[in-house]
């Protein structure tokens, strides 16, 4: 059993890690700027905080005394400027160093990362010429909230996802260390949220990239 925060947890991924979490037995303390957002059931199994995440005074009771915390903040249209994710990624790491939290797991994503793991088409077309300049302002965001998360002094892993997808999803994932996951196109949130849990209680990726894929 661990104590966790989760940062984003009324939106589509924060939902299904929160869900995921409480089913595993954990103790979840769901930080929200509207907690009506959240489903009735996680409202009554969570620990309910409302508080705005960009403000680090605001939120490092809520980091206290965890065994790790976990955001899943992201925009909400990867089309307009914005600032979420890098601005959010400071504030918490500013508190969970005034708290003495050290565990901090990043949900980024794998589009903006072009590399090793990818194929040709995907590494040199997709990603850099049709994802890159459509995405740009949402993708410059996760660059820096990673550069935040890595410059952070915590014991972080950043995880990578692909384009995600609703449903209940297979109950399995792929996953790469470093590097992208081949073919990685898409991946189910239930089954983000279960690999977010995995990679959390995993010592071994702290300090890497972990991307992962349906």
């Amino acid at each position: 059993m661990m104590r966790l925060t989760v940062f984003g947890a009324t939106g589509g991924t924060g939902v299904q890690l929160v869900r995921r979490a409480l089913d595993a037995g954990h103790e979840v303390t769901a930080v929200a700027r509207d907690p009506a957002g959240l489903p009735g059931e996680i409202r009554a199994c969570a620990d309910v905080v409302e508080a705005d995440v960009m403000d680090p005074g605001a939120i490092e009771e809520a980091v206290k005394g965890r065994d790790a915390v976990l955001t899943a903040i992201g925009t909400r249209d990867g089309r307009r400027p914005t600032s979420v994710c890098a601005d959010s990624t400071r504030a918490i790491t500013e508190a969970m160093r005034a708290a003495g939290t050290e565990r901090f797991v990043l949900t980024s994503a794998s589009g903006p990362h072009a590399g090793p793991g990818d194929d040709p088409l995907t590494r040199f077309v997709v990603k850099p010429l049709v994802l890159g300049p459509l995405l740009k302002h949402a993708f410059t965001d996760m660059r820096a909230a990673e550069s935040l998360t890595r410059g952070s002094g915590l014991a972080w892993t950043i995880v990578r996802p692909p384009r995600l997808t609703k449903g209940p999803g297979n109950g399995r994932y792929r996953r790469a260390v470093d590097r992208n996951v081949l073919g990685g196109a898409s991946i189910a949130r239930t089954d983000l949220a279960t690999a977010l849990l995995d990679v959390t209680g995993d010592p071994s990726t702290i300090g890497h990239v972990i991307s992962v894929s349906g």
